[in-house]
């Protein structure tokens, strides 16, 4: 789709928690008005790119358009920033999805860390599922059914009208409808299986690892063709099993456990390999078994790990 010019859309109805303040009926401080809404920004361009590096790009880049602004011509501010962020967000994921295609083994999203993030219900297995669709069905999805926006407040942002809107968020819904838990566990549950699981994985023991793991889980490991990793899934619970177990002997159990956290949504481990590089370690559970286990490797997406690490 080719770039939509910022100023062709004008602002439409105000999404819950969007500031209805008119440009013309305030006295704003823009730094300031920008940097309060910097961290929703940034979740925002995360969910739609996968990457955290890629959405800081994005939302200085829209700052520098916030800064440069044609003031009379804004006049909602909240909402100018939301639509200028979800258009370089598409610009952005025209090229990212040829650089995909390249990708050497399992691409995995870069892992998002904040224990101070708001929380939602876009864990990283959604966030592969939403990989499949068409960038302007991700955003109408995303900032409909994540971020409540109205449908024309998404309308506005995408350069579509709230029918088309309407539609491409159903049609997103549906294809990722099978990427949700059918039978979630409560957090302290879901935090003692995995628990138990990384010390399982890290001891090597086969029996207590076929407890945990479910009968189809998969294994996915992210080297970037940069470390060490499988090139391809693994699937089933004899063929992960036997692998984690092999792994403890190669010197998985070696690396140090620097933090046990969040990422994306799922319980995980932050560690120091033998490598002396940082690796992320998250699994996915349904029905009290651990469904699929995401082990991120490749350098390039865990640099930003070293402030919540101590790596």
């Amino acid at each position: 789709m080719p770039a939509i010019p910022l100023s062709s859309c004008t602002s439409a109805a105000t999404a819950p928690g969007v500031s209805s303040q008119r440009m013309d009926s305030i006295d704003l401080d823009f730094a300031a008005f920008f940097a309060a809404r910097r961290r929703r920004l940034q979740r925002i361009a995360y969910r739609m790119l996968g990457s955290v590096a890629e959405a800081e790009d994005v939302v200085q880049d829209a700052y520098l358009r916030w800064h440069n602004a044609d003031r009379a011509a804004v006049v909602e501010p909240e909402a100018y920033l939301v639509r200028t962020v979800t258009r370089l967000c598409l610009d952005v994921l025209k090229s990212a999805r040829v650089q995909r295609e390249q990708y050497i083994g399992a691409w995995l999203p870069e892992p998002w860390i904040d224990a101070d993030d708001e929380a939602d219900d876009i864990t990283l297995p959604l966030m592969l599922a939403m990989e499949r669709l068409s960038p302007l069905e991700r955003a109408a999805f995303l900032l409909h059914d994540v971020f409540e926006m109205e449908f024309a407040e998404v309308a506005d942002a995408i350069g579509r009208d709230p029918a088309a809107a309407r539609q491409l968020a159903s049609r997103a819904r549906t294809h990722v409808q099978s990427a949700r838990p059918r039978f979630p566990v409560a957090d302290e549950q879901r935090q003692k299986i995995a628990s138990a699981f990384f010390a399982a994985s890290r001891s090597g023991n086969l029996g207590q690892l076929k407890q945990l793991l479910a009968d189809d889980v998969v294994f996915y490991a992210d080297g970037g063709g940069k470390r060490n990793s499988s090139i391809n899934p693994i699937r089933g619970i004899d063929k992960v099993g036997r692998f984690l177990a092999a792994l403890a002997g190669k010197g998985w159990s070696a690396g140090e456990v620097l933090r046990e956290t969040l990422i994306d949504g799922l319980p995980g481990q932050i560690t120091r390999e033998i490598d002396s590089l940082p690796q992320t370690l998250a699994v996915e559970i349904d029905g009290g078994r651990i469904t699929a286990i995401y082990v991120t490797r490749n350098p390039d997406k865990l640099g930003r790990l070293g402030p919540l690490s101590g790596a």
